[in-house]
């Protein structure tokens, strides 16, 4: 909760705000003078603000290293486990479940330009807004679940699937920068990567129409597209999905609950 140090001293740490889950992410404030290390690297601040993620499987048991001046301290802590869902999506055409030999050079480049439009680190603010939902509608996908298309096993679905009416506006959950926007990915279809900073971004797939482009700046609850129902998808949704740099968290663990 907000204002609460959690398992963190208070030599290091001001306050931290967050679940320590698996696929959560954490907002620590630091001391003043005071670092973070985490995996073997020092973590970014942002006004004496670090993040934390955690993918989905992410061992239990973790550590993060706190410095300040000639102090130091290895703090343990463990994160909640989580259970997950199966859900079985069937009537997808084939060519989504196992792509063609055709599809598969776009498939790779487009690989290529997503993790270009998460390889920068920025200092920017939105990861610290208060997030909000970007569409309202009923839940038809969660995070974590292994999925099956059309009967065969595929990597566990990391988003959140909204169903909404095809064309209903989509706002941005945090202020942030537009990395990547693409009207037609193979899987994804429409798409848009929105950076808040300091690794946090927000994914947006299968989208009708988008309304920005890269290098756009924008606020919290500017219209940024619409729901569709492009690339892999069975009908109108948003799937909306978070990096912290390379770990995939739950996003609906940021928003408010429903």
């Amino acid at each position: 909760m907000l204002g609460e140090r959690g398992v963190f001293p208070e030599k290091f740490v001001k306050s931290m705000r967050g679940t320590l889950t698996q696929g959560g992410l954490v907002i620590v404030t630091l001391q003043p003078d005071a670092r973070a290390l985490y995996d073997g690297r020092t973590l970014a601040q942002y006004k004496d603000q670090i993040v934390l993620g955690f993918g989905r499987d992410a061992p239990v048991n973790q550590s993060v290293l706190f410095t300040r001046g000639e102090t130091a301290r290895a703090v343990d802590f463990k994160l909640a486990p989580r259970a997950y869902v199966e859900q079985r999506i069937d009537g997808l055409p084939p060519a989504f479940v196992t792509p063609p030999a055709e599809a598969l050079a776009k498939i790779k480049r487009e690989a290529a330009s997503k993790r270009k439009a998460r390889g920068e680190l920025t200092l920017r603010g939105g990861f610290a807004e208060a997030f909000i939902w970007p569409v309202a509608g009923r839940i038809t996908g969660v995070y974590g679940s292994r999925r099956f298309y059309n009967g065969e096993p595929r990597r566990p679905h990391y988003g959140i699937d909204i169903a909404a009416p095809a064309g209903t506006p989509i706002k941005a959950p945090a202020m942030g920068r537009v990395t990547l926007a693409s009207p037609d990915m193979y899987f994804e279809g429409g798409l848009i990567f929105l950076d808040h900073g300091l690794g946090v971004t927000s994914v947006f797939m299968h989208l009708e129409t988008l309304a920005v482009k890269v290098g756009d700046e924008v606020a919290q609850g500017d219209i940024i597209g619409t729901v569709g129902s492009t690339g892999r998808s069975t009908g109108p949704h948003l799937d909306w999905r978070m990096y912290w740099a390379d770990q995939r968290i739950d996003p609906a663990l940021l928003a408010p609950p429903r």
